[in-house]
């Protein structure tokens, strides 16, 4: 795999994201239909950062970013135009695999570690205290004597 290089300018990296984006939205895969038939189907994939700097565009042929890079310029507060490309792009990623996870339940352990979604279980509970020996004298009658 080629080196990764830092030439490449922001407005490119930023096509190039929405290029990986599209191939994320019009995935498909093989699936057998129950004739025996293999038809492909939508299957829409989460993008990463990794996967999108690592293999993606250098499989295109294209200069890249290293990843230590790539979160350097995402929080560089000297070159705002730099920071602002990477959170745009950043965003789109998110937004895209927000809308798998949401729609499609796939990314689950993703959307807990890289989007920061958690599991929210409604618990409704309602207690009613029963004793363990019912109270046998209860219905009992008593007298008074005198």
């Amino acid at each position: 795999m080629a080196k990764p290089k830092t030439d490449i300018s922001l407005q490119h990296l930023e096509q190039l994201a929405y290029m990986y984006i599209d191939e994320c939205l019009i995935y498909t895969k093989d699936h057998p239909t129950a004739s025996g038939k293999i038809v492909q189907i939508l299957d829409r994939q989460i993008p990463t950062i990794d996967y999108f700097l690592r293999i993606w565009v250098p499989k295109k042929k294209e200069p890249t970013i290293h990843r230590s890079t790539y979160y350097r310029w995402l929080n560089d507060e000297i070159n705002i135009e730099k920071c602002d490309t990477i959170k745009s792009i950043e965003q789109v990623f998110k937004a895209l695999a927000t809308d798998i996870v949401a729609n499609e339940g796939k990314g689950i352990f993703y959307a807990k570690n890289r989007l920061g979604m958690t599991d929210k279980a409604m618990l409704s509970t309602s207690h009613v205290e029963q004793p363990f020996f019912p109270d046998e004298h209860k219905n009992h009658i008593t007298f008074d004597r005198e």
